[in-house]
């Protein structure tokens, strides 16, 4: 079967807290004790009631969690994805 790539424009903003690119939260303690993701560069943000919670994107596989330093990544048909600085630019180039 051949198969071609499909260029498409994508918006490309890095990740900060409270420009609501994110799709939820979750519970510091309930990512730790999954215990299959690395937590070390994680963003976590403390709440006014104590409890810390972590931002993630969904997506078709599920959540990603938002580590310090990504890019979101929203496709044309509003899928999104993250993307770490150190290779953003190298999938994706900018357009005027």
């Amino acid at each position: 079967m051949k198969c071609r790539r499909v260029e498409m424009e994508a918006k490309v903003e890095k990740y900060e807290l409270g420009k609501g690119l994110e799709d939820g939260f979750e519970l510091w303690t309930d990512v730790v004790t999954t215990g299959w993701i690395v937590t070390e560069a994680l963003i976590k943000v403390d709440r006014e009631n104590g409890s810390i919670v972590c931002p993630y994107i969904l997506h078709r596989r599920g959540r990603t969690f938002i580590n310090e330093g990504d890019y979101i990544i929203t496709d044309a048909d509003g899928t999104k994805h993250v993307c770490g600085e150190d290779k953003v630019f190298k999938r994706y180039e900018k357009i005027e």
